[in-house]
């Protein structure tokens, strides 16, 4: 049988129009900052994606800055909000590790917001931390993921930026993990910046983009030429770029079939908590395709490996901690550090078949079984 892959969270196969796009981009050449032809042709590239990635994210084209990724894109906008004096950053105990490491690393405070047991931010905490703001640590940031990489679960972002606003503060919003799987307006929801990923929407990786809305100061951390309108140096990656610009598109519309996928994992989830698994972040609101679930007794290693094994392919968490002994600091945030060394995180995406939630069901019933029936057995 053919493998099964559901680990679209740590990065989607390339669509294959993302990967015709890239194949037509090589064949031009040039760089966009020629003024040749072949340089006039590699930047209406560029252009004609950045205007579909606006378009997926609901922002001025204008606005939108090409980066290496969403790492990249992130560090852009906390360093930018330190640049222009921010002094003490919140982040939300459950941000991506490109978001909390990111604000570590620029040397000022940062203080993490709690969540509920669900993993939704607590937003009564935020309102009292912010009132009674210090006016020494500058311009309140607050960063506030759309969607978590772990568990699925969306935050109250819109929410959040009304209050943010209220103290005249500056909200980064990291929507990799919600773009495409929910439709997403940046100035609607109040994000002062926002980012979004390419290999997460079937485009090719190192490739991001972030966009920010007119309360938000850029300052340019990647120094070079004027490219990116000045915001970020060094010349852009045409192909790249190309193929972002492509799933960008695709993952716009179809939006509606992948949010149709929660009838799959919902049913994919009752199966695994009647056989005594608990799904994290249950209650709340999530993205369509995200199923975090834990075993208790049951390693997330030995999960993993088993369902390899059967031809199904999850992970134990964020891709980006892969390697590690940690637990995962979004359940840790959650309250459920206990079951984090038992969860896996299962996530379909755009040539996921209901077949293949049923493929991972019943691979993951029968090594539950194997594991259930080597523990009963008695020592020799």
């Amino acid at each position: 049988m053919n493998a099964v892959y559901l680990d679209y969270n740590a990065t989607a196969p390339v669509r294959p129009d993302a990967a015709a796009a890239v194949a037509r981009a090589l064949e031009v050449g040039g760089n966009p900052s020629s003024v040749h032809a072949a340089g006039r042709a590699a930047r209406a590239i560029v252009e004609e994606a950045r205007g579909e990635v606006a378009a997926l994210i609901g922002a001025p084209a204008s606005t939108v800055v090409f980066t290496s990724g969403g790492t990249e894109a992130n560090a852009l906008a906390i360093e930018s909000a330190v640049a222009a004096g921010s002094r003490r950053l919140i982040v939300s105990a459950v941000e991506h590790a490109s978001v909390l490491e990111g604000a570590k690393a620029t040397g000022v405070a940062v203080e993490l917001a709690p969540v509920d047991v669900r993993g939704v931010i607590d937003l009564e905490w935020l309102k009292a931390r912010l009132a009674g703001w210090d006016a020494a640590d500058g311009r309140p940031f607050v960063a506030l993921m759309a969607a978590n990489n772990e568990t699925g679960v969306i935050q109250p972002v819109a929410e959040t930026a009304r209050i943010v606003r209220e103290a005249e503060g500056w909200l980064h919003v990291d929507a990799i993990q919600a773009a495409g799987k929910i439709a997403l307006d940046s100035r609607a929801m109040g994000a002062d910046t926002l980012v979004v990923s390419s290999h997460k929407l079937g485009g090719p990786q190192g490739v991001g983009a972030l966009t920010f809305g007119p309360r938000a100061s850029l300052s340019r951390r990647q120094h070079g030429g004027g490219q990116e309108r000045g915001r970020r140096g060094g010349t852009e990656n045409t192909p790249g770029i190309a193929g972002f610009g492509a799933a960008a598109r695709a993952a716009r519309e179809g939006v509606a079939a992948i949010q149709a996928q929660a009838a799959w994992r919902d049913a994919a989830e009752a199966e695994l908590t009647a056989m005594g698994a608990v799904a994290m972040g249950a209650g709340a609101e999530r993205v369509a395709n995200t199923l975090c679930v834990a075993s208790p007794g049951h390693g997330s290693e030995l999960q993993v490996m088993a369902l390899d094994l059967a031809g199904v392919m999850v992970s134990a968490g964020s891709a980006c901690s892969s390697g590690k002994v940690t637990p995962s600091h979004v359940l840790a945030a959650m309250g459920q550090g206990d079951l984090a060394g038992c969860a896996i995180r299962v996530s379909g995406g755009w040539a996921t078949t209901k077949e293949d939630w049923n493929r991972f069901v019943e691979a993951w019933r029968q090594a539950h079984d194997r594991h259930a029936a080597r523990r009963r057995a008695p020592a020799a």
